[in-house]
Formats: structure tokens, C-alpha cells, sequence
């Protein structure tokens, strides 16, 4: 279950998770060489600290994780009262706050998720209820539009996003997948021309869409389950992919050996660097 692609670039390394494995990777696409950390339940999400180190999402816990020394420290966590709750997605704004959504870990349409907002200090902001399993989400390079996908009301939602205190407003539709397609959105990610990459799992894509909302283009993957994306590469024009496997029968894995691989695609447009977390 390959998830949650960040790029470091002062060490031009992508790191990913394995959220079933509860395994944490990392490579280096100059030296080939692929590194892995295990960690004690799942893990959903990951960003990078200012101050060194990685920013992590478990099953219910916001934790700070040094790599070499495997240490990790538990700082806060949420939906005490929900038990069959978990996170899901997560990234950092511009300003240093990290973002993470949760969902039911079973029912997956069920609207139980919320959206939180961790600030440097380690105060939480819920800013969100009722989700249907919050999913991937995204700044525009301005920073004035926050993008927020919901796989299973199928849509990709934009708000204006206030910079300062971080508040959203204005909540529209911002693209919509068919809920008879057999696909569902998961993760995205902004380019620096602004446009929107949607990985939509089922459908084995990744849909570009302009600023407006529309269609731009659409890449087809040799995997069913292509499941999220952030540019890389020393000039940003490498587009990772993560996938998954998770369900799939032998059937569907002798048709699609590749699930649960990592893909590098050259699409033409850079994206923008990764946020760092500033607690």
C-alpha cells in the first residue's frame, strides 16, 4: 500500500510508506540505493522538519521519528472516541503546519473523518467533520487555494485558503470523478504552472486538471491501484507514483505484476518543493 511520496531535495532522496507493511522507505535516485525503517502499527503519512528528522501519522498518533536512530516520540492524538477511526493522507503547508485527514478504516464511505491541522507549536485544529475518507491534498503555487479530495464522494474540493491563520472559506467543487467508473480520487499534487495531478485508483490513471477544474491531460499506469504522486529530481520534472496491492487477487496481481511498485515519469511541467514541518 504505497502511499504519501515526499521528495527531501537537499538530500535528493524520495521517501515513501508502505501503510500495511508499517514500513517507512526512502532512495536515491542518483545512487539506486533503497533504504527501509519499520515502525510499531501502520503508517499513513510522513513530512519532513525543519529541524531535522520526519513528521509522521500512525494509526491515531501525530509522532516525530528521527531515521538513523529509529527513535520515535509520540506527541499527540486524536479521535480517542472513535476507535475504528484512522489517519489517512497528510502534508505541510507553506507556513509550516501540517495537515492530516482521517477515515473509517473498515466502512470506508462512511462519513466519520475529519480534518486536522497540527501547528508548529503542537496545538491540534479540527477543521473538518464528516468525511468520507479524507484523501489527498495541496496548495496552488500562490498559496491562496487549498485543494482537499474526499475518494468517496468521489470529488476533489478547493477553498480559499487563508495564509496567515490558516482558516478555509468558500468551499466549492473543484473536479469530480464518475461513481460508476469503477475509480475513486486519492492522492494529488500541485505542479508549478498550478495544474492539479489526481491519481484516481481503480482506474490505473492520473488525470491533470488546469487551474479551472478542467481536464488537461490523462497518463494510464500498467497497475490498477497508481495511488500518489509529488515531483522530484534535481529540477523537479520527475513525477513519482506510488501504487498498491492491497486486496488485489492472484488473479488481478499475474495481470498486474507491477502493483505496489514505484513509477518515474517525465511529464514536461516542474513541481513546486516540498514543505517542511516547522515544529
Amino acid at each position: 500500500m504505497g502511499e504519501s511520496p515526499r521528495w527531501h531535495d537537499a538530500e535528493q532522496r524520495l521517501y515513501w510508506i508502505d501503510i500495511q507493511k508499517k514500513q517507512l522507505h526512502r532512495f536515491s535516485p542518483k545512487t539506486g540505493r533503497s533504504e527501509s525503517r519499520r515502525l510499531p502499527e501502520i503508517v499513513t503519512s510522513l513530512a519532513f522538519r525543519k529541524t531535522g528528522g520526519l513528521l509522521l501519522t500512525l494509526k491515531k498518533t501525530f509522532v516525530l521519528y528521527d531515521w538513523t536512530t529509529q527513535q520515535l516520540e509520540r506527541i499527540a492524538k486524536v479521535e480517542t472516541d472513535q476507535p475504528e477511526n484512522r489517519f489517512n493522507d497528510g502534508i505541510c503547508d507553506p507556513q509550516g503546519r501540517f495537515w492530516a485527514g482521517t477515515m473509517a478504516a473498515k466502512n470506508w464511505e462512511k462519513p466519520a473523518g475529519h480534518l486536522f491541522r497540527l501547528e508548529p507549536d503542537g496545538k491540534i485544529k479540527r477543521v473538518r467533520s464528516s468525511l468520507i475518507c479524507s484523501n489527498g491534498c495541496g496548495w496552488s503555487p500562490d498559496g491562496r487555494t487549498f485543494y482537499h479530495t474526499e475518494s468517496f464522494r468521489y470529488t476533489v474540493w478547493a477553498y480559499d485558503f487563508h495564509r496567515e491563520t490558516g482558516t478555509l472559506s468558500r468551499k466549492r467543487i473543484f473536479a469530480k470523478v464518475d461513481q460508476n467508473s469503477g475509480g475513486f480520487p486519492d492522492g494529488l499534487t500541485v505542479d508549478a504552472e498550478g495544474g492539479v495531478w489526481s491519481n484516481h485508483v481503480g482506474l490505473g490513471t492520473i488525470t491533470r486538471y488546469d487551474p479551472r477544474g478542467k481536464v488537461e491531460r490523462t497518463i494510464q499506469f500498467p497497475v490498477p491501484r497508481a495511488t500518489d504522486c509529488v515531483f522530484g529530481a534535481e529540477k523537479l520534472d520527475t513525477l513519482y507514483v506510488t501504487s498498491a496491492r492491497e486486496t488485489m487477487s492472484p488473479a488481478q496481481l499475474r495481470t498486474f505484476p507491477l502493483s505496489g511498485s514505484v513509477f518515474a515519469i517525465r511529464p514536461g511541467v516542474k513541481g513546486l518543493p516540498s514543505a517542511f514541518f516547522g515544529g
